[in-house]
């Protein structure tokens, strides 16, 4: 029997070893072509292990007027922005409904979780941003529609619902008001789900390139993941014109793609290990009770 079970975790293992090594060696080539030299990835393509190690590509793209450079600072401040409202809109919102003296709570979750099954569609979204809120064009389109998500609120709303009521009397009692309470108890209380709820909007926020391509004109305003977007469609001009392929090998364009994939990666990659303690806790807490 011991040695059936043993046979089973070794080729369970051995599964997500083939698997991690799998998603793992896509990046390691997307970094080791970043550090690559040009003129390299363009006569022996791509590997590993930098053949010819160059920091051009980081060059072009960090240096001189790149848009880059703008649509970094434009994600940034949209996902630092975007996911500080979200928390705050989403967990107020949330902590409303799990109180059982508040009066239509049930109406209102009801609501929630009827938006959470069904939309109004695409049409609709796209005439209330631009039409109705006017905010097309602006950088608040980028932030506004994602404030609020119905998933979150729920996982936000059944993480409150386990915190005792006796804490929450045992707060009243000394005086403290209802919002007094929320921030200075139950925020605290609550580091798990805000850090898991925070890095599932951030990284939406980081990757979202749809909105801008919809409702994003002005260049200035581009985000990084829709001007990268934007890049990989272009580059394609460049390699089928026979009279710029010459020039375009001269040019870090491939392996300035990649690095760009590298930064647009990198916050991400480095921030998920500082929230990954939070991660299956938050998850689990909030999910728990109905």
């Amino acid at each position: 029997m011991m040695n059936r079970l043993s046979l089973s975790n070794f080729f369970v293992n051995l599964i997500f070893i083939v698997y991690s090594v799998i998603c793992v060696v896509p990046l390691l080539i997307l970094l080791s072509v970043s550090f690559t030299n040009e003129q390299s990835v363009f006569q022996s393509g791509y590997s590993l292990i930098p053949q010819d190690f160059s920091l051009d590509a980081y060059k072009y793209i960090l240096m001189g007027n790149s848009p880059i450079i703008r649509a970094y600072g434009i994600t940034i401040f949209v996902t630092l922005v975007g996911t500080l409202f979200h928390l705050v809109i989403s967990s107020m919102f949330a902590y409303s409904l799990s109180r059982p003296e508040v009066k239509y709570r049930n109406i209102v979750s009801f609501l929630v979780i009827f938006c959470l099954l069904f939309s109004g569609g695409l049409v609709p979204w796209y005439i209330l941003l631009s039409k109705v809120l006017h905010l097309k064009d602006t950088i608040f389109v980028l932030i506004v529609p994602y404030l609020v998500s119905s998933v979150n609120v729920m996982i936000l709303r059944n993480f409150f619902r386990t915190i005792p009521e006796s804490i929450i009397e045992s707060a009243r009692i000394d005086g403290s008001g209802e919002f007094n309470t929320f921030l200075k108890l139950v925020i605290p209380l609550s580091t798990p789900v805000l850090a898991t709820v925070g890095l599932f909007v951030a990284v939406f926020y980081w990757n979202d390139w749809f909105t801008a391509a919809l409702l994003i004109e002005n260049s200035k305003l581009y985000t990084l993941q829709f001007l990268l977007q934007s890049i990989m469609n272009n580059i394609a001009f460049l390699q089928g014109n026979s009279l710029t392929v010459k020039a375009a090998a001269m040019q870090p364009d491939e392996t300035a793609r990649m690095a760009t994939c590298v930064l647009a990666v990198g916050p991400i990659v480095i921030t998920y290990p500082f929230l990954q303690k939070y991660f299956v806790k938050g998850l689990t807490l909030g999910a728990v009770k109905a």
